[in-house]
């Protein structure tokens, strides 16, 4: 399962709480979270903020997790389907590049498309129904 998910919900799961599972998942590779170099600098500059709290070392082995467990891609196409903020598209343009078989935000501009060229567009929560035993 190739999946794309927003920085919202991955900062939440790497803070743990309920979404904590997404992350586990991830490290157990029941899916294979894609990212592209625009969605791994978002990662890292929002886990990097003070407010968070994260140690130096909570953070490297975030950074490497992603650097060794995810697969990058490079989006041969820029969409413009999310006008209310257009910075959300990167997740777009990475879940086309990689056919994503789900694209997993909180957000509202995201999650108002449902889905995008037939990729399924999902709460955390759906998501987490769907994930393998």
């Amino acid at each position: 399962m190739r999946v794309v998910v927003d920085t919202n919900i991955l900062v939440s799961a790497v803070l743990g709480g309920a979404l904590k599972v997404i992350v586990d998942a991830w490290k157990a590779q029941k899916f294979t979270l894609i990212v592209s170099e625009p969605i791994v600098h978002e990662y890292l500059d929002v886990l990097n903020r003070p407010k968070f709290k994260l140690t130096q070392e909570e953070l490297s082995a975030t950074t490497d997790f992603l650097l060794t467990l995810a697969e990058f891609v490079t989006p041969l196409e820029t969409v413009s389907a999310i006008v209310a903020d257009p910075t959300d598209n990167k997740f777009l343009d990475a879940a086309l590049a990689a056919n994503a078989d789900y694209l997993v935000s909180g957000d509202a501009h995201i999650l108002d498309l449902e889905s995008f060229r037939g990729i399924p567009i999902l709460t955390a929560r759906k998501f987490i129904d769907r994930l393998p035993d």
